[in-house]
């Protein structure tokens, strides 16, 4: 369903329902929801009927869908007939509250919040996105490259342009800033040429593919829309829609007790596993250049391959005849060019091999190495995010309480005015409340990184896949030339 609620118009209701249903995960599951709809207490028909518009084809239900179905279901109690429109039609200032009553048994049972609890292929499941070049641009002068951009798990297909992807990422930054948010690829004004623009399209894929599968943001009604908003300018929308959302650490039920979740170890922790990850992506981007130059090789073997088939051919088809003045009778050269058009077949099929490994190599090795390099990346400036931001607010905010405090002191000692005094006492009491939020903001910080390290851990089982793969293809290529190459001796000139 196309429509999207705005942040304001959202009752505290809602947001009740969604934390006690679904405290620790971003979704609702089909069971949970099934149960809610049935507190209703509404005919099955017309639960029905909610069912079949809120779209529980896609798997889980996100937060927007299920604030939806929670408006469909008060408008349902109140006599009306539920629909799309009544959505699409609501000019009001809050959505109505539907009567659902003791919703304590819906509750999952608590799990560790400070454990990300997922595997790779659990990640994989989110989402399956793709992006993919639109062959014709738009623009008289000015040409711009658009995207088709797919999503399995909305089942949408939407166009967006590379300055979209970059207002998404501004949101996602500041609704997230705790989280793991690639840096995008970077955009050239000039001179891009098609290589340039491949490229850039892969990057903005698997861009996309992490953003998606994200645990935390895969639910987020930011990502919704972009995954599915099918109207004009979406760079201003998206940012009309979303730029006054607060961020996670705002919105968050854990905020409160962020300091509860994290272990008296975590600094030393931290460290140490960033230390661990900085060697695996020094690693991993050697690997990553191996990789390229194996795919490389492969290109330049089968360029070769069908050079040589080529000039076999031109020898073959050489346009001078044969007499016996030349050859004095030996008819060596004559069936050496009929032998020549034969293997030169076979050097073709060698180059078709040879590319098709290349292809593999490319897509299935390199590519999904650049994936774990992106996150790898991610992770590295997440920390300096963390340390730049909220650990060096931090520090500034308790620098400026100890001068506070030292003034505080001075004026007693020199005897000043009981006013300046109290003055002083307020602001210092400002500033201990600016303490205690930063400290929260702090500890939460501490707590995402200590998830997003997780995720990346979770991100590592693409290296055993793609070793895998790289051995497969390897002996795979290796088979097939092999074979190429006994078909040519056979047939030996």
């Amino acid at each position: 369903m196309a429509t999207d609620l705005v942040f304001g118009s959202v009752p505290p209701y809602y947001r009740e329902v969604y934390n006690i249903i679904s405290p620790t995960s971003s979704n609702v599951s089909k069971e949970i929801f099934t149960k809610l709809l049935v507190k209703s207490g509404l005919p099955s028909q017309t639960l029905s009927s909610i069912w079949e518009i809120i779209d529980t084809k896609q798997g889980p239900l996100s937060r927007s869908s299920l604030y939806k179905a929670l408006a469909l279901v008060a408008w349902a109690q109140q006599g009306k007939q539920p629909s799309a429109k009544l959505l699409e039609n609501f000019s009001g200032e809050e959505l109505p509250q539907p009567e659902l009553g003791d919703l304590s048994d819906l509750a999952p049972e608590r799990t560790n919040v400070t454990q990300l609890g997922l595997c790779y292929s659990d990640i994989c499941q989110l989402d399956v996105i793709e992006v993919d070049l639109v062959p014709e641009k738009k623009g008289l002068f000015l040409k711009h490259v658009e995207y088709q951009v797919s999503s399995k798990r909305f089942g949408t297909l939407v166009r967006r342009r590379y300055n979209d992807f970059v207002a998404l990422h501004e949101l996602l930054l500041g609704r997230f800033p705790y989280r793991l948010i690639p840096k995008l690829p970077p955009k050239k004004m000039v001179g891009a040429d098609s290589h340039f623009i491949e490229e850039r399209r892969k990057s903005l894929r698997r861009w996309l593919t992490l953003v998606a599968r994200h645990p935390a943001v895969s639910g987020d009604p930011l990502l919704s829309f972009f995954l599915t908003y099918s109207g004009p300018d979406v760079q201003h929308k998206i940012r009309e829609i979303f730029r006054r959302v607060p961020d996670e650490f705002t919105t968050s039920e854990l905020a409160a007790r962020a300091k509860e979740l994290v272990p008296p170890e975590t600094h030393t922790e931290f460290a140490n596993s960033r230390d661990q990850i900085r060697v695996i992506l020094n690693g991993i981007s050697r690997l990553k250049q191996i990789a390229d130059v194996l795919a490389l090789r492969s290109h330049g073997y089968a360029a070769d391959m069908a050079e040589l088939g080529s000039q076999l051919t031109s020898l073959a088809n050489e346009p001078h005849g044969s007499s016996n003045w030349a050859t004095g009778g030996n008819s060596v050269w004559a069936d050496m060019k009929k032998g020549f058009l034969i293997i030169s077949k076979e050097f073709g099929l060698l180059s078709s091999k040879a590319l098709q490994q290349a292809i593999r190599e490319e897509d299935e090795v390199c590519e999904r190495l650049n994936l774990l390099l992106d996150i790898l990346v991610a992770h590295r400036e997440l920390c300096e995010r963390h340390e730049k931001g909220v650990a060096q607010d931090h520090n500034k905010a308790l620098a400026k309480m100890l001068s506070l405090k030292k003034r505080q002191m001075q004026g007693v000692i020199r005897g000043t005015d009981a006013e300046s005094v109290e003055q002083l006492e307020t602001k210092m009491m400002e500033q201990e409340s600016v303490i205690a939020n930063v400290e929260l903001r702090n500890a939460f910080s501490l707590h995402c990184l200590h998830l997003e390290t997780q995720l990346v851990h979770a991100h590592l089982e693409i290296l055993a896949a793609v070793l895998g793969t790289l051995v497969a293809v390897q002996i795979r290529g290796h088979s097939e030339v092999c074979i190429c190459l006994l078909k040519v001796s056979k047939e030996g000139v």
